[in-house]
């Protein structure tokens, strides 16, 4: 993934984009390719290898950058394209976004090929073409134009309304192409110079480097956990500070399988756990950003649901969501239907208050006026209507229950909101707010465990198991080694984990209203890692956490979830995984560090058989 903190590309190791909606994340796409080889639309710039054999592909990324570099070795020579969108800095939304494509050889020749074949409107609208020069074209779609600009010794062919290109590079050389998307009729920037692109290429990858240099990660696992925070980053919306889910739609979580959601937007929940695993990390910036965010949605209210969150928005906090069909997709493999739009939006999920009001209380701007009196009212209509069945964590479509995790996170927001009550002196109903935390407390321990299972279970009608609980410990509900705790982590040990790897539930025995099945899920497996870590069974941890490391493709990248061969399932890159991968690798240092600074058995700081 390369993006600009507005929108975002997929490119394959092979050099082709399958992947980009402009002007925002949740924008209709331009490339598609990936859910649609022949009507999404891509854009390819490689080194032809087709006659060279022996040659081979690799992709990466410039360290602690979004930089992308995709490698061509071959008998004849080496080259590479280089990717990447410089951040769009500043406070507001613009409408027109870069992708630099850098092509260079470093050892003999090279010839390339170059070929854009945009599919606007998700592929459903046509395109016309003008040309100007034969370095410069224009693909013109409804309400878009992308701009395609070349320097020598690119010549851009018309390919019916297409563009096209073959050229050759020596050692040494470079040569560029710049797409640009604008609104209909506007101009793109003048031709692109190799200078012009090299002094962007460098803006771009001091910006990522500067960014990184505010963390404060200096542990065990620097390069996973430092990819996963740049891929936190370009996940967020910068003009409004929301972070999205993935950066794609209809990505299956079974291949052929109907499971295929549109991630593109800001889920309450996914978005304020990326947020703590930023602040974890030191990026106090990013936090406060989403802390308005989240502000200004409590204040606007009127979601449609009677509740005062909806559980998703778009990134600039419209409500609405429409779920459609494309059915002139084909899916990715066959992966059909391919929907746009998500109509999770209109759900209840009370666990939302609690993740919410979790982010909140890690800043210290909740004591600001405008920012307590939204924690306050949140937590007073959540003590009204705290104890109805939702549809939870995992948006079933099977009904609503008593979830027990969205009990958990009700007992989370009230502790919590207490703790920013008492802690900036702000006016608030803290005697409510403590029986209703007990309350729930109560109903947890006495509905939500089960004595046959020796577990907490999914809801309070089933002895179903469900992954989402393995935050208990985290969020301060239970301690790490309590023996119900305990008890739970064995059960689920037994059941939902597979080689390391964990299931969110099992939906034959808790039906969701869904055909068909899916994989592991990644946040549950990194979740289980920092609950293993924080019961102190650490080696069982490390060995957990080095193993679904290997499942990350080949730069540090994750999907939602992992499929029965080791194959990425799901929207991709998932905020999800990435901000589980934080927490677990900083659960586990913690825990190790603590682990060596213990003196051995027997030593001492006598005279006895432990002093050397």
């Amino acid at each position: 993934m390369v993006g600009d903190l507005q929108t975002a590309a997929l490119v394959t190791s092979e050099g082709t984009i399958d992947w980009w909606c402009t002007p925002r994340f949740d924008s209709p796409s331009v490339f598609a390719s990936i859910l649609d080889p022949e009507r999404g639309g891509h854009c390819r710039f490689a080194a032809d290898l087709t006659e060279q054999s022996g040659a081979t592909t690799r992709q990466l990324y410039l360290s602690d950058t979004a930089v992308l570099v995709n490698r061509f070795l071959a008998p004849s020579g080496v080259g590479e394209v280089v990717d990447f969108m410089t951040p769009v800095e500043g406070a507001g939304p613009v409408d027109r976004h870069r992708i630099v494509r850098v092509a260079r050889v470093v050892r003999g020749s090279l010839p390339f090929t170059f070929s854009c074949r945009p599919r606007f409107d998700y592929g459903r609208a046509p395109h016309t073409l003008s040309r100007s020069d034969d370095r410069s074209a224009v693909l013109h779609g409804p309400g878009t134009d992308l701009h395609v600009q070349a320097t020598a010794p690119v010549v851009l062919t018309a390919d019916g309304d297409d563009v096209t290109a073959r050229f050759t590079l020596g050692m040494g050389q470079m040569a560029a192409v710049v797409l640009t998307s604008v609104p209909s009729g506007e101009p793109a920037a003048g031709p692109p110079s190799l200078d012009d692109v090299t002094r962007e290429l460098k803006s771009c990858r001091a910006f990522w480097l500067s960014w990184l240099r505010s963390s404060t990660y200096r542990g065990r696992w620097r390069d996973m956990v430092n990819r996963s925070a740049i891929t936190l980053k370009l996940l967020t919306y910068a003009p409004t500070g929301a972070p999205i889910a993935a950066a794609t739609m209809g990505l299956p979580e079974q291949i052929g399988g109907e499971r295929n959601w549109d991630y593109r937007y800001t889920w309450v929940r996914d978005a304020s756990l990326s947020v703590r695993a930023l602040i974890d990390l030191g990026f106090e910036a990013e936090a406060h950003a989403f802390r308005r965010w989240l502000r200004d949605r409590i204040e606007a209210g009127g979601t449609g649901t009677g509740n005062p969150l909806q559980i998703m928005y778009r990134v600039d906090g419209d409500p609405h969501l429409t779920e459609q069909v494309l059915d002139h997709l084909a899916g990715y493999m066959g992966s059909a239907p391919v929907r746009a739009g998500n109509a999770a939006a209109d759900q209840v999920q009370l666990d939302i208050y609690g993740e919410a009001a979790d982010a909140l209380a890690q800043g210290h701007d909740m004591g600001a006026v405008r920012g307590w009196k939204a924690i306050r009212d949140v937590l007073d209509w959540l003590a009204d209507h705290w104890d109805r069945p939702d549809e939870g964590i995992w948006e079933t479509r099977g009904g609503q229950k008593d979830f027990t995790y969205s009990r958990l996170m009700t007992w989370v927001a009230f502790d919590r909101g207490i703790r920013l009550a008492t802690t900036f002196s702000r006016p608030a109903d803290v005697d409510r707010w403590a029986k209703v935390r007990d309350a729930a407390f109560e109903q947890i321990i006495e509905r939500g465990w089960s004595e046959e299972r020796q577990a907490f279970v999914q809801h309070y009608e089933s002895d179903v198991l469900d992954a989402s609980l393995l935050l208990m410990p985290r969020v301060g509900f239970l301690d790490p080694r309590d023996p119900a705790w305990l008890s739970t982590l064995d059960a689920m040990d037994r059941e939902l984990v597979s080689d390391s790897l964990v299931y969110r539930y099992d939906p034959t025995a808790s039906p969701d209203g869904l055909r068909g099945f899916e994989g592991t899920f990644n946040l549950c497996s990194f979740l289980y890692v920092e609950a293993l870590a924080r019961s102190g069974r650490l080696q069982q941890a490390r060995y957990a956490f080095d193993k679904m490391l290997t499942y990350a493709n080949h730069v540090g990248l994750f999907a939602e979830e992992i499929g029965p061969s080791g194959e990425q399932l799901g929207n991709f890159p998932q905020a999800f995984t990435h901000l589980a991968l934080i927490a677990a690798a900083m659960a586990l240092d913690e825990q190790l560090d603590r682990a060596e600074s213990r003196p051995e058995p027997g030593a001492g700081t006598g005279g006895g058989p432990g002093r050397a």
